[in-house]
Formats: C-alpha cells, structure tokens, sequence
C-alpha cells in the first residue's frame, strides 16, 4: 500500500559515520561516534528540502552494540513508525555489526513502513567522506520506498540496496563493503532515482515471518544468552563445555562445508543439546545454506549467518511477556 505520509525521521546512535580524526587525510586513526544526528545531517545539501525529523537514540562504536541499545532503538523506531505522518525511518549506524542491528529490527518489529539502515567506511572528517552520501541515499530509498508502497528492512550503502536477511559487511575498508551474497541486492540508487532489482513480495525483499516482540517489553538482563563457536581444524569441545558450565543457553556453530563439524566439537554439542541447550548449526562460508543430512541431530539455520543465526535463537528462546 502506497504510503502518503512524507516524514522521514533519522535517529542517530553514533558509528564511523559520526567519527572524527584529527587529520581530513586520515581514514583509519579516527574516534567513532563523535558527531550529533543534527550535526550529520547539516552536512548534507538540501536534505532537509523536505521533512526530516532527527533524534540522538545512542553514540557508541557499533563494535559494542548492546542488547540495551537494540532494545532502545527498536521502540523508539516503533514510536515513530506508528505516526501518522511519518513515512519512513533513517537509521545512522557504525558498520562492524549493522548487518545484526537490521535482522534484529526485521525480527522484533517486522515494520509496515521503511526502516533505512545507513553507515559509513571513512570518518565525516575524511576529505573523500562517504558518509553524506549515503545518508542522503538512505533518505531518498525511504522516501521512495514509502511512495511505491515498500516495507521492511534494508541498509543502504555505497549506493545499493541490501535486504535485513541478507546483507553482510563483507570487506573492512572498501567503500563498497557490504553485499548480499547469492541473494543480490534489493535495488541501486542512481542519482536521483532508486532502480529496483526485485519485486517486493519477494522473499529477498520481505520476510513474512511474524515479529518476535517479546525483546520490545522483556528487560534485557532476562534476554536469553546465546553464544557462536566455530568448527575448525583441530577444534575440541572444551569451549562448548566452558560455555554450558557457565549457564549458556543456546549455541550457534560456525560450521565448515555442509554443516560437517569436527568430530569432538560435534560430540561436546550432542551432549549440551542433550543436556537442554539449543543448537543450530550455520555454514561459515557466509553463502549458501546449510542442508541435510549433515551433523545429523543438530538443526540448521537455514541462509543465515551465524551472527543473525544467534539473533534468531536467541528471539526463540525468549519467553513472551515481561517477567
């Protein structure tokens, strides 16, 4: 349904994209999460041509996303969403763990309105910064996406647009970081349009699952814990064993090929399985999926990455409510 609402509203929660470095030639020894949203949002012209809302929701390296800060974002994205006159959310983010703040928001909210994730790989301080321009990106595919009548999650980055399921950072500097894999990307902006490569009733560019709420209302100290391991030459089970010991409820495994796992690891999650723990097994590789008959008796976790595999065991485990 085609959305006639024209607020877009960019909430800020720090990142590459808000740091500084004490040279415009330094691209690399910088301070992330040192500009306001306000403050990026300046910095673009003729962004604020038409409405643009913005709110400070966090400033923080996105190395150290927390449960805390995902569970602040969500409602306040929930907030704005469910205004009449808000077309669409920006969201400004670092990076190192944007790919997980997507799936989460995608998961807990499922929006009927456009949710635009944006970063950026160079400082604002950077004489060739790539942060306005893919802010100003981020607005026109909400802005756009709202108008044809597209919802859900993407990020927006180096001009292309990436589904919450799929896209991944899959290089630590280049400007164009992030892909989505096998899958493609949802669409590219060129200049001042954006060309859609694939149909939004398409599983690539909506999921239809039902949203895993219960993260919205339930404190985040009573989050369940879920933690990733990886299978590798010569591993063993003594970091599953560590982990169970330590009250661990649910174990992704990184794993090699086909799901295969070295045969100790495999036998130390048989038995933390059996023992009440849940376990899915994703494919290291980052592409693909992880099919039977592999580790037989551990669950795969289907295309999902192992970061996004823990997202979603961990929304699994999560009882509904607030304790």
């Amino acid at each position: 349904m085609q959305n006639s609402a024209s607020l877009i509203v960019v909430l800020g929660t720090g990142g590459t994209i808000a740091g500084t470095a004490p040279s415009s030639a330094d691209d690399s020894a910088y301070t992330a999460a040192q500009l306001s949203i306000a403050q990026l949002l300046a910095a673009v012209p003729g962004l604020t041509a038409a409405p643009v809302e913005s709110e400070q929701v966090a400033q923080v390296d996105s190395k150290d996303m927390s449960h805390a800060i995902w569970q602040a974002l969500a409602l306040r994205v929930a907030y704005h969403l469910a205004r009449a006159e808000v077309a669409g959310i920006v969201i400004t983010h670092g990076t190192d763990t944007l790919e997980e703040t997507a799936y989460f928001l995608q998961r807990v909210l499922a929006p009927a309105k456009p949710v635009v994730l944006t970063g950026a790989m160079r400082p604002a301080t950077s004489a060739q910064a790539d942060g306005p321009g893919n802010l100003r990106d981020a607005v026109m595919v909400a802005r756009e996406s709202s108008r044809v009548g597209r919802a859900g999650v993407v990020a927006v980055m180096d001009g292309t647009v990436h589904g919450a399921r799929q896209v991944c950072k899959a290089h630590p500097t280049r400007l164009d970081a992030f892909g989505s894999g096998e899958a493609g990307p949802l669409g590219v902006v060129q200049g001042s349009n954006v060309s859609w490569l694939a149909d939004p009733a398409h599983p690539v560019a909506a999921s239809a699952d039902a949203p895993l709420d219960a993260a919205l209302t339930r404190s985040v100290t009573q989050w369940p814990r879920v933690e990733i391991v990886v299978s590798h030459a010569g591993a063993s089970g003594a970091v599953v064993r560590a982990l169970c010991a330590d009250g661990v409820q649910g174990l992704v495994v990184a794993a090699t090929g086909n799901g295969t796992l070295h045969h100790e690891l495999e036998a130390a999650l048989l038995t933390a399985q059996a023992q009440g723990v849940a376990v899915r097994r994703s494919a290291r590789s980052g592409n693909g999926r992880v099919l039977p008959p592999a580790a037989q008796g551990l669950p795969g976790a289907s295309d999902l990455s192992p970061v996004k595999a823990r997202i979603e065991l961990m929304l699994a485990l999560m009882p509904s409510g607030a304790p």
